[in-house]
């Protein structure tokens, strides 16, 4: 172990935090919670043939509380934002396995790069970014899993690439480029799959439809892998691309939609800080 057990300092939270058995005991029921709500809705999407992965988002929250999750059993964390990734896995267990799930900027490939057990880069939307990070994993001894970012609801505040519509795909559909870029033209990363992140408006709804931008990922999915058909075995895992769709909002309607990864932060650690107050904290 290659962190305190006692007391820890990040450079993004306000002060030294300590380890208490009240926040102990808060962290494991809530993620004990949110474990057993992922196996109900999982179990209820009669196709899935693997188990789904949580990822526990631990933005702006303090090594402790992923301290305490880790000891719980939990392996997968998702951070937002490069330094903050950066800052807690050079604290914590080297077995953690980091997916970086905020907005990938070229040029923070190499400090990215510089994390020996991140384990995804989830956000990767064009062909000059996936060039630069695959360029910085020359020492990797496995490629790095990305995911392709796909903006399923059209908002302009979010990321991704256009999702696909019709059979078969179009040769020049930026996310049929992007995707044949990774799998013949850059050696150090591996296709793991697609990413969206839905629209508020349509997890409001999940109880009386289906969210139509997980429908959309899930469709652009069985497109992009007719797409990519000549070359499988290069992609994915088991011949399918994964799906990482929902939050703490909807990680159920996702998990029956077919997600294969979701991503929860306030569902298991609490409400957040907002980006503000933890700067004003850190100064």
């Amino acid at each position: 172990m290659r962190i305190s057990r006692a007391l820890f300092r990040m450079s993004a939270t306000p002060a030294a935090v300590v380890r208490t058995p009240e926040r102990a005991e808060e962290l494991r029921t809530s993620l004990a919670e949110i474990r057993a709500r992922v196996q109900q809705a999982a179990s209820a999407n009669a196709s899935a043939n693997r188990q789904p992965t949580l990822v526990a988002v631990s933005k702006y929250k303090p090594a402790s509380d992923i301290l305490e999750c880790y000891e719980d059993g939990q392996r997968n964390f998702g951070e937002n934002y490069v330094q903050e990734l950066v800052d807690k896995a050079a604290q914590l267990p080297a077995d953690i396995r980091w997916h970086f799930i905020g907005t990938f900027q070229t040029n923070k490939s190499k400090i990215l790069a510089s994390i020996p057990n991140l384990y995804a880069v989830q956000t990767v939307g064009s062909v000059k970014g996936a060039d630069a990070l695959s360029k910085q994993l020359t020492t990797r001894t496995t490629p790095l899993n990305v995911l392709l970012q796909v903006n399923t609801s059209g908002e302009g505040a979010k990321s991704g690439l256009p999702p696909l519509t019709s059979s078969p795909a179009p040769e020049d559909a930026e996310l049929v480029q992007l995707a044949r870029h990774i799998v013949s033209s850059c050696p150090h990363l591996h296709l793991q799959g697609l990413m969206t992140i839905g629209s508020l408006t349509e997890s409001l709804h999940v109880t009386v439809k289906p969210n139509e931008d997980f429908e959309k990922l899930k469709q652009t999915r069985d497109l992009l892998e007719e797409a990519l058909a000549a070359e499988k075995g290069k992609w994915g895992e088991d011949g399918r691309l994964l799906l990482s769709m929902g939050m703490s909002s909807d990680f159920e309607a996702a998990l029956r939609t077919g997600s294969d990864i979701v991503r929860v932060g306030t569902g298991i650690f609490g409400s957040r800080p907002k980006k503000e107050e933890v700067k004003s904290a850190a100064s």
